[in-house]
């Protein structure tokens, strides 16, 4: 019983020490973190661990309050993605970052992992997503494809295939991923409509997919062009000698190529 314990307590630490919240760029206007996997933005719960909490202890002298949540959270990433977080500073800097959200000029790629493998070099997807009025406890977004889809407005999403390999013996699909537009659960609900639902992705495999230590998916770059500062941010990719995965072939390396590819296929 005692192994046990201390086994779990083992885990426990490693987990936190391998999965803390990054400051990877801080300027006068913004502030961009490598939010950890399975960690909340915010919380109207003070005393939970979130992002909120963490630059409350990081950064105080840039606490909000007149924010209810401390600081100008101008757009999200889900509990169980990681990844790159950008947030402005000021009010000014929030005003120019919504706007930019809102045209569609901020850049923002992806990495994930998905079930079965790809065929296509590239995708487009253009399918408009919306509330799933059946499976409403999770949550759930779906494709307006769906009877039980309510809600609906257009989302649309490009997808490069990376390397084809192995997970636990599954075969699996690297993608390098960017959302055109941005809606709750975008990147999920597509792959999961084309029949290719993201490595430990719970909620979209119905379920099913509970192996896995995380959710394969990771907002690996951004670009947001500013007329105060021009910022392109990227953090390490996180799937690189990854535990279980067997490479079996290489489509596109993760570099300049790879992202000319995927912006020069679909324009907006």
């Amino acid at each position: 019983m005692i192994v046990v314990v201390l086994k779990a307590f083992e885990l426990l630490f490693k987990f936190l020490r391998e999965n803390r919240p990054e400051i990877i760029y801080f300027s006068k206007n913004y502030l961009l973190v490598n939010k950890p996997y399975d960690l909340l933005i915010n919380s109207n719960n003070k005393n939970q661990y979130t992002i909120q909490t963490y630059l409350r202890r990081k950064v105080p002298e840039h606490i909000n309050n007149k924010l209810y949540h401390d600081f100008y959270f101008v757009h999200r990433l889900d509990y169980a993605t990681s990844g790159i977080l950008c947030i402005p500073l000021n009010k000014n800097a929030c005003k120019i970052t919504f706007s930019l959200f809102q045209l569609r000029q901020i850049r923002k790629y992806y990495l994930a992992i998905v079930r079965g493998v790809i065929s296509q070099e590239l995708l487009f997807i253009n399918l408009a997503i919306g509330e799933n009025c059946i499976d409403t406890a999770a949550q759930k977004m779906c494709t307006n494809d769906r009877s039980y889809c309510v809600k609906a407005k257009d989302a649309m999403t490009v997808l490069l295939v990376l390397e084809t390999g192995l997970y636990d013996s599954y075969p699996c699909t690297k993608v390098l991923v960017k959302p055109i537009t941005g809606r709750r659960h975008q990147i999920r609900v597509h792959c999961s409509a084309l029949g290719h639902t993201i490595v430990g992705d719970y909620t979209y495999s119905n379920k099913k997919d509970t192996k896995p230590h995380r959710m394969f998916l990771h907002s690996h770059r951004l670009k947001l062009p500013n007329v105060e500062e021009d910022i392109d941010v990227q953090t390490k990719d996180p799937f690189r000698g990854l535990k279980n995965w067997i490479r079996l072939e290489s489509i596109n390396e993760l570099d300049d190529g790879a992202y000319n590819k995927i912006d020069e296929f679909v324009k907006y």
